[in-house]
Formats: C-alpha cells, structure tokens, sequence
C-alpha cells in the first residue's frame, strides 16, 4: 500500500495541477484584459494548453516508460511538475503562462499515464482494483487540495493567482524524494532479464511469497519499444482498443473537467458572489474525495461494471437536472432560477463521476492490455483522452457565450446517456482476473461471452487427457 501511495502523489500532482487554474481564471482574465465573450475561445485556449501540452506527455511517456523504466519516468514527471510551477508563477506575461501551462501538461500526460501503469504491475491481483484506484483518490485530493489553497490565497491582490499556481512546486518536490524509496516495476525488470532485481522489488510487495508470484509471470522479453499502432489497431487488440478508448472518450465528453477547471466561473454564474462560489469549490472537492473512497471500498467487491452503470446513471441525471436549473432568459445572458439546484446537480454529478467513470476508467485501461503492449496502448489512450479534454475545455467558454448553461449541460447530459448505453452493451467485468487472463478475455471476437463467464472458470486449465484403460 506504501508503494502504490508514493506513486499515486503523481496523481495528487496532477489533480491539483489540473484544477488550480479554475481559482486563478477570475484574477488572470482581469490581469491579462480577457474579459467579454470576444475572448472567450482565448481563455478557453489558456485554460486548455494543459490538455494540449499532455497530449506530448502522452505520447512520450509510454516508449520512455519501456525504455528507461516505470520509476525513473515518474521522476522525470516530479520534475516537470516543479519547474511548471515556479515558471507559472513568475510569468509576467500571456505567452510565458501558456508555455508554462503547457510544461505543466507534459507532466499531467507523464503521470495519467505511468502511475497506473506502474501500480497496475506492482500489485496483487485480489488488491489491482483497490491499489489503482489509489491513484484516483490522489487526483481528487489534489482538486481538494487546490480548491482549498485557492480559496486560502484569494485575498492575496492583483497577482494571487501567480501564488495560486506556484504553491504545486512544494508537493512536486515531496514527491520526487519518495519517488527515491519504492522499487522499479518488477515486470519491466524481468522482461529486461534482470531476474534478481525483479524478485527484489517483488519482495517489496509479496514478502516471502515474492518467488511464487515471479513464477506466475514467467520470462516475457520484450523489446526496447514494445507496441506499434499496427498492432494496436491489428485483430488482437481491436476489441481492448475499442473499450478503452470508449471509456477514455465518455469519461471527458461528460464534462468533468469543464465543470472542475471553471468551478468558480460556473458557480458565480448561478448567482453567487466570487467569494462564495470559491468556498463551494472546497465544499465540492471533499465529495470528490470521499466519493472516490467509496468507490475504492466497492471497486473489488461490487465490481467494475456495475460501479459504471449506477454512477453513469447518476452523472445522466445530474447534467440533465442542471440544465434545467439554469434557464436562459434571453440573448446571452443567462438567468438563474433555481441556484440552489445548480449546486446539488453539480455536487451530484460529480459524486457519481467519482464513483464510477473516474477511477474505474484507469483501473480498466490498465488491466486490459497484455505486458507487451500495456505501456505503449496506455499511451495511446491517454493521448485520445487528453485530446477529448482539450477539446471539450477550448470550447466551454464559447459555449456558454453563445448556447447558455442550459445548452451547454444538456449536451454533456446527452453524452452521459450514451456512455451507458455503451458500458451496457460492451463493458466486461474483470474483478478478481489476474492480467494475463484479462488480456485473454479481450484477445478474441466474442468479448461479451467471455466477459460473462465467471473469473474461474477464466482461471481454469483445460482438462488433461483420460490415461488408455
């Protein structure tokens, strides 16, 4: 458990680095003239860099995670994270804040994308589900975290918000000096052939049964960059590809990061004051948190699938309940009825966000790919993924600007229905599996049969021949 935390701080890194913005928007509109709908998709493009910048995280972090290995990748990220940071904050103008933001999003790409990676291969097959979501709840305890720094730096002054976005430099250096005390991936050390270092970082986890779980993997070689879009895309992995990037599409076209990186914005639109909607943020950021407890509770009892379908449910009709909160009165502007009902929907949607698509999206993409591929496929599906969020958080000014709240929310109510739909009918369940059975399961025509058998009979050898009476 130790392991997994140190290496889910990349996660806490990436939650606050993520949603500190939505705090510092108000003060860099002003500081930097942003204001009225005539830059809109400018400050959506300020707020989005991040996602582009991961989309380069994405990319390069799974061949350099084959290459130079899991840990030493996550390094590199801590360092990224804290040179982000304190050029943020120093920026005196427009274009060193984005080129800082965009820094920042290599390490966001690094670390969506490695943590899992590395938890997913550190650990025990009956606490996978448990240990990679710990990665989940860090990233929400980073949105907490910069809600709350947000809120405590507020009164600051006309450049609080270069305050609010340099404070990260602090945890990214405690996490690179963690980073100093857990071992590398024990399955990236066995496929280089380092045998002895492998059965050490597995000691780290399994204690006196480490040999016995070395055994169970057994030599997979692989080369320097194992995975290429040929084989991605090839009949082997079609049906893994096509549910992890199903999942990576609908937990961002739903919103969730457009709904956390203007929190402030949104809740200040409903009718509060500045003040006000910074202390909502905090208030919906410790339900990120708890929720995502809960779902850590459930995820290896309850089970992937159905955590899915109860929170998608939720998120569908939270979105729908918010977009009729707010009702556009006319032209541009938005009238809010029922303010009140705009931060239920929100607290709602992201509770059921936090129980389902947020962690169990990760835990899911990270399972399903054989150890050949697994890196190089994550890194694939991180890059869709970031590409979603990037779009989806460009255009939520422009959005509002022109379609209202009610619009803009009842598109991402649409897309939540959708997801279901697709959760329903192509979803597996891969609770108690160990990696090489889940990547069996994915590795045929007929993934919905497979994905109803039980994990024993997954688990069970075929039969040996009857002995000649």
């Amino acid at each position: 458990m130790r392991i997994a935390l140190v290496a889910a701080l990349g996660g806490f890194l990436l939650g606050f680095d993520a949603t500190v913005i939505s705090g510092a928007l108000p003060f860099i509109r002003s500081y930097f003239g942003l204001q009225g709908a005539a830059h809109s998709l400018q400050l959506g493009w300020m707020v989005s860099c991040l996602d582009w910048g991961a989309m380069a995280g994405n990319v390069c972090a799974g061949p350099l995670a084959d290459r130079l290995g899991r840990r030493t990748v996550l390094q590199l990220t801590a360092a990224v994270f804290f040179a982000s940071s304190l050029l943020a904050a120093a920026a005196h103008t427009f274009l060193v804040l984005i080129l800082a933001r965009v820094l920042g999003g290599l390490a966001v790409g690094a670390a969506i994308l490695v943590v899992p990676l590395y938890v997913t291969e550190i650990a025990p097959a009956d606490r996978r589900g448990l240990l990679v979501a710990t990665n989940q709840l860090m990233i929400v305890m980073g949105i907490a975290a910069s809600f709350l720094s947000n809120d405590l730096l507020l009164s600051i002054g006309a450049r609080g918000w270069a305050a609010m976005l340099g404070v990260e430099a602090i945890p990214a250096l405690v996490f690179f000096a963690l980073l100093l005390t857990v071992p590398e991936s024990p399955r990236w050390l066995l496929a280089r052939g380092r045998r002895h270092q492998a059965l050490e970082a597995m000691r780290a986890v399994h204690a006196n049964a480490a040999a016995g779980e070395l055994e169970k993997i057994g030599p997979q070689p692989l080369e320097p960059r194992a995975g290429s879009w040929r084989t991605l895309l090839g009949a082997r992995l079609r049906l893994a590809m096509v549910f992890a990037a199903g999942l990576a599409f609908f937990q961002q076209v739903t919103g969730i990061n457009a709904v956390l990186y203007y929190l402030p914005t949104i809740l200040a639109q409903a009718g509060g004051s500045l003040a006000s909607a910074f202390q909502q943020s905090v208030l919906v950021g410790l339900i990120n948190v708890g929720m995502t407890l809960v779902a850590m509770s459930l995820i290896d009892r309850v089970g992937r699938k159905p955590l899915l379908l109860a929170g998608g449910t939720g998120m569908a009709v939270a979105l729908l309940t918010i977009a009729w909160a707010f009702r556009v009165t006319g032209g541009a502007g938005a009238a809010v009825a029922h303010p009140a009902l705009v931060l239920a929907g929100i607290i709602v949607f992201v509770a059921a966000f936090a129980v389902s698509f947020g962690p169990v999206t990760w835990v899911m993409v990270a399972e399903i790919f054989p150890d050949r591929e697994r890196a190089f496929a994550m890194s694939a599906i991180c890059l869709w993924n970031s590409l979603t969020s990037a779009g989806v958080t460009l255009i939520f000014t422009w959005e509002l600007a022109h379609w209202g709240p009610t619009g803009t929310f009842l598109g991402y109510g649409l897309f939540a229905i959708a997801a279901l739909a697709f959760v329903a009918t192509l979803g597996p369940e891969t609770r108690g599996r160990t990696l090489e059975e889940i990547s069996q399961l994915f590795s045929g025509p007929r993934l919905r049969h497979r994905a109803s058998a039980p994990a024993v009979e997954a688990a069970r050898p075929p039969a040996a021949p009857r002995p000649p009476s």
